[in-house]
């Protein structure tokens, strides 16, 4: 497998020269993908990114069912996203990267924040809020894919909401309702756990509209 430092610069031209120095919890959070993938260097990516999806569908079910259980759908749900990160690890570090892959990766990312902001709902946040924190979700790997396809090579600067920033904030915050929940009512902390994500959105979507600006400009 490749070295450390040579995984974090191949993972940067497979994301459009994005310097994962940028961000630490970035950084962080493809040194653990990497440091997991060392061990399991022969399992396949493609079956690693299947998996991660049936987890985070899988936390839907607990989130459902409310109170003690929102914790272990809070652990499925970051347990996903490493998944995902491991795939890639498993992809790029072992040299099996390859168009395709990349492709099906993004398409489960895509999917499996659908299973977060649907584990959100069931565990009591609105609907009409849980809706703009998948959008916003979506929205700047959207406004990423289509820029590419105007001619922008570079993804631009980490903003402050990247794939392990939302799969943090779910998980965190359905985790922790679970946690707080004998003393606090789950659908207040999802609530206000899916209202600051949103914010943070809001807020990485802007900082990636500037970036993206200068870009086309050019």
């Amino acid at each position: 497998m490749l070295t450390r430092d040579e995984y974090l610069a191949a993972w940067s031209r497979w994301h459009g020269g994005t310097d994962p120095a940028d961000s630490r919890l970035v950084r962080g959070w493809l040194t653990l993908a990497y440091t997991l993938a060392r061990p399991l260097a022969r399992w396949s990516p493609l079956a690693v990114t299947a998996l991660g999806l049936v987890v985070a569908v899988g936390a839907v079910g607990p989130a459902a069912a409310g109170g003690a259980w929102l914790v272990p759908a809070g652990l499925l749900i970051g347990l996903s996203g490493l998944l995902d990160s491991l795939d890639g690890a498993l992809a790029i570090a072992g040299g099996r990267a390859s168009r395709r892959g990349f492709v099906l990766d993004s398409a489960v990312d895509r999917l499996t924040e659908v299973a977060y902001a649907l584990a959100l709902w069931v565990a009591g946040a609105p609907g009409w809020l849980v809706a703009a924190f998948g959008a916003l979700c979506w929205f700047p790997d959207y406004l990423r894919a289509r820029a590419g396809q105007a001619g922008v090579r570079e993804t631009g600067a980490i903003s402050v909401w990247e794939r392990p920033t939302r799969v943090a904030m779910a998980g965190f915050t359905v985790g922790g309702a679970g946690i707080t929940s004998a003393v606090v009512d789950p659908g207040l902390v999802v609530t206000l756990g899916a209202a600051v994500g949103c914010l943070l959105g809001l807020v990485g979507t802007a900082q990636l509209g500037v970036q993206l600006r200068r870009a086309l400009a050019d």
